[in-house]
């Protein structure tokens, strides 16, 4: 994670940005239904500056929980465009209550629970990654 100029994008990489600033993690990419299905579960830590990126091929509403999920995660829906829609904060280590996104996601990035409260993110925060180039990304990876 940074807080100063963000770097070119890369396929393991996002890039966040709002009247907040600027951050930055480093991403698995699931974009399989097995990845998707698997995506965090089991693990007992994840470092400050990683997160997982959930891709679907259209937008969608979608539903996440945290079975077999070890760590607090908070969970942000995004529009086609790289637009965070929603943030789900500290959603709680193994509970299977469903965590709904808004109609019009097409990907979820998870991060560590309570960095979303620390940096100041909101609705409206652009997110920047070579998966929303085809979809006329809000921040493009040719501004970065």
């Amino acid at each position: 994670m940074t807080s100063g100029a963000i770097a070119e994008c890369a396929s393991d990489r996002v890039s966040l940005r709002g009247p907040w600033g600027q951050a930055q993690f480093t991403v698995e990419i699931a974009d399989t239904e097995r990845s998707r299905a698997t995506g965090l579960m089991n693990r007992e830590s994840m470092p400050r500056g990683a997160g997982m990126l959930f891709l679907y091929d259209s937008p969608r509403a979608m539903t996440f929980w945290m079975r077999n999920t070890l760590i607090p995660l908070d969970i942000l829906f995004i529009s086609p465009q790289g637009e965070v829609l929603h943030i789900h904060q500290m959603a709680k280590p193994l509970d299977e209550t469903l965590i709904p996104g808004p109609d019009g996601a097409i990907a979820v990035l998870e991060i560590n629970g309570g960095l979303a409260e620390t940096f100041g993110m909101t609705a409206g925060t652009e997110v920047q990654h070579n998966f929303f180039e085809k979809f006329g990304a809000k921040w493009p990876c040719e501004a970065s």
